[in-house]
Order: structure tokens, then C-alpha cells, then sequence
């Protein structure tokens, strides 16, 4: 599993023109998914991302980081397959992304594990496998790739 993940002020997402999820500030995640992805993968990059002291304390030591939960941000989810998509000369290849079929079970449990270690109303979805047009204000701008091949899966929240 890839997320691609960007720290933002605010994004939404919009189906047939109509909004169909949005957040404040917060984490805008793209999520692939790759054949050889499980449960175990999904509930594994929940914890992580729910876990990264990515933003600006409040503190009087503004050096210091904290995670998503700990600001009280919004997490919007985005499937995007071709986050596993590779160049074979000039063509796109997709072998290595997971079917829709397959994925989207996935997807769903990974909405549910955020809303179960976090707060449902803070999670949005991004709704999966339709085209989306997906609308963002970076923060920072701060984006970075995390791959569930190199997390640890023994991490708790």
C-alpha cells in the first residue's frame, strides 16, 4: 500500500460538480493499493499516518511536532491506483495495482480503522473509483510518500 500524503489547509473533493467531501485544515492522503496488499497493510498505514508528527506545536517551542489527532485536524482519503503505476518506455503500466474489486474492501476498512482509532468525523472519504476532481490548498507545502513495505507492523496507536 502507497499513500501519498499532503499536509493542507483545506481540500475537497467534487463528483459531477457537487462536493462530496471536504476538510479544513489537515492531511489530503492518496492511497494505492498493490496486489499483495492485506487487512494487515491497511490497519498498519491508519496507525502510521494517524501517528506522524508532521505539524507545528503549539507550544511555546514551535520546534517541537505533533500528529493529526493531537491538533484535532481532518484526514481526507483519496483512492489513486496509479500510485502504482510504472513507465515501461513511454506506456503507463498498472500490473502492480490492485483490482477496483479487490481495493475497495481495503479502502473501506481503512476509512473504518481511521474512524475507529480517531474520530469518524474528522475522516473524510474521498469516495472510491469515480472520477473526482480533487481542489487543495498545500500548507508548507509538505508532501511525502510512505510504503506499507516499510513500516512496522507491530506500531500501536
Amino acid at each position: 500500500m502507497r499513500a501519498l500524503v499532503q499536509l493542507v489547509q483545506s481540500a475537497r473533493v467534487e463528483v459531477d460538480s457537487l462536493v462530496a467531501a471536504e476538510i479544513g485544515p489537515g492531511l489530503l492522503v492518496y492511497v494505492g493499493f498493490s496486489n499483495a496488499d492485506s487487512l494487515v497493510e491497511a490497519n498498519t498505514m491508519c496507525k502510521k499516518l494517524l501517528n506522524l508528527p508532521v505539524f507545528v506545536s503549539e507550544e511555546a517551542d514551535r520546534s517541537s511536532k505533533v500528529n493529526v489527532m493531537q491538533k484535532n485536524y481532518e484526514l481526507l482519503l483519496v483512492s489513486q491506483f496509479s500510485l502504482y503505476g510504472v513507465f515501461k518506455g513511454n506506456r503507463l503500466d498498472f500490473h502492480d495495482a490492485m483490482p477496483p474489486q479487490q481495493a475497495k474492501p481495503l479502502y473501506e476498512a481503512l476509512l473504518e480503522c481511521f474512524g475507529q482509532h480517531y474520530n469518524a468525523h474528522r475522516i473524510k472519504d474521498g469516495i472510491f473509483g469515480v472520477k473526482r476532481k480533487v481542489f487543495l490548498v498545500n500548507s508548507g507545502p509538505l508532501a511525502f510518500q510512505l510504503d506499507s513495505k516499510s513500516l512496522d507492523t507491530t506500531e500501536d496507536i
